[in-house]
């Protein structure tokens, strides 16, 4: 795009990161840490994405199985060592045996990814849109962004992409998929959370129990899309968090076919989704015990978005490359969890890794083809449908964005592009930042 008014430069820094979730705040964490100027972008008033805006519970840390592997560390450890030291965190089983979650105060991890990142020295704008890129010769030059005080310019020497859907990668012309063109996409939720729940009451049915309520209910007249969703306990005392509604993702049109990047699109979506809890809301205070008297806590802040657009980078991972457990010459994260597709219908697929086995995460897949300082990380990575399903859960975001920072960092110090890298180095700063690249088993003796 094409400006006719001469833009202020907010800012010139090493690395811009845009979006502050999992993935960029360690993103930009990671590249601080290596002496890099930094700005963090955020378009909401606080850090932390999905993780602050939608869930209470990180995912992927641990494999599932008969005997559980730690598989991530570093930044994000040190992410769990802040928010034990604000308020408490608790450890628990995932409902469908995905591996055991660490569920947290969104509240309070605000305040620790706020901390870490200011920390670590990285300056953090929020209230911040980018609107466009500005390109020259395959390198990402500059961002257009919008604030309070108008459009303005925020140049770097390298860029990380953390937005979720891909933004800069689609504003630069980098080749992406849209999640829903060849295959179904994965549903949005709409999370809530209830408060004056009985817990001992609810506890006195399990998940086999609950679904079988909710089969029931939505046979007889409650309109609940989903039938096979769940409920857990969170760090306050009397509040239960919620995954229960399903809103379809995409849409197929006479030659076109929009998804939640569509503004429209979204807007719908997002009154859709209370619409739906309200409907919940209502099954839970009137078929499952202990909810009799709960009153609604809240509801997340935006809508949860489980895919929109996958970058097509140097490596796509594939769902073999998921279910064989492949591990690469230039992995920098890993990731155990399965294959967990909410798909348009009403239960969710499930496919599992060989038992306590993981995944590795290449570095190709944050380089997006064409573009020279850009990296992208988190959900938008480059990975076939079936292994973003697995793959795009918190804990292997933060692996992706610590990596993504540290390189970024050493492409700016050395005037580099990010494939110029030598993955040793990489391997060998992630590794003293205590990141987990390779699976250690633990031995009984």
């Amino acid at each position: 795009m094409q400006y006719t008014q001469t833009l202020e430069v907010l800012t010139a820094v090493d690395v811009v990161v845009v979006g502050s979730g999992s993935a960029g705040s360690c993103a930009a964490i990671a590249a601080a840490r290596e002496n890099a100027s930094v700005l963090l972008l955020e378009r909401h008033p606080f850090l932390g994405g999905t993780s602050t805006a939608v869930l209470d519970t990180f995912y992927g840390f641990y494999t599932p199985g008969s005997q559980p592997h730690k598989v991530v560390g570093g930044i994000a450890d040190d992410v769990i060592s802040e928010l034990r030291r604000l308020d408490k965190i608790i450890e628990r089983p995932n409902t469908y045996g995905a591996g055991q979650g660490i569920t947290y105060n969104p509240e309070y991890l605000k305040c620790a990814w706020e901390r870490l990142a200011q920390d670590a020295g990285a300056r953090v704008l929020l209230n911040c849109w980018v609107q466009d890129v500005i390109v020259r010769d395959n390198r990402i030059v500059g961002l257009i962004v919008a604030t309070r005080k108008g459009l303005a310019k925020v140049e770097a020497k390298t860029f990380i992409d953390a937005s979720g859907d891909a933004d800069l990668c689609y504003w630069a012309d980098a080749p992406f998929e849209l999640a829903g063109e060849h295959q179904d996409a994965q549903s949005l939720t709409t999370t809530f959370r209830m408060c004056n729940v009985d817990i001992d009451a609810r506890r006195t049915i399990d998940k086999k129990e609950l679904h079988k309520i909710m089969g029931q209910a939505a046979d007889h007249g409650y309109a609940l899309p989903r039938r096979e969703g769940s409920d857990h306990i969170t760090t306050i005392n009397g509040v239960l968090a919620t995954n229960l509604t399903r809103v379809k993702s995409f849409d197929r049109r006479p030659g076109q076919m929009v998804n939640a990047t569509d503004p429209a699109f979204l807007s719908g979506a997002e009154m859709e989704g209370r619409r739906q809890a309200l409907e919940y809301i209502r099954f839970l205070r009137e078929c499952v015990p202990g909810y009799t008297n709960a009153d609604l806590a809240s509801f997340s802040t935006q809508i949860g978005v489980r895919e929109t657009r996958r970058v097509i980078g140097d490596y796509v991972l594939t769902r073999e490359d998921v279910l064989t457990a492949r591990q690469f010459e230039d992995q920098i994260g890993l990731c155990g969890a399965p294959i967990e597709e909410h798909g348009p219908g009403d239960v969710t697929r499930w496919e599992y890794l060989p038992d306590g086995e993981c995944v590795g995460i290449p570095y190709r897949t944050l380089l997006p083809q064409s573009l020279e300082n850009l990296l992208v990380v988190g959900r938008c990575f480059s990975s076939s449908h079936d292994a973003h399903a697995s793959v795009r859960s918190m804990a292997q975001c933060m692996a992706m964005g610590h990596a993504a920072g540290i390189a970024a960092a050493y492409c700016s110090k050395h005037n580099s592009h990010t494939r110029a890298i030598p993955f040793p180095r990489l391997r060998d700063r992630l590794l003293a930042s205590q990141a987990i690249l390779e699976l250690k088993r633990q031995v009984n003796v």
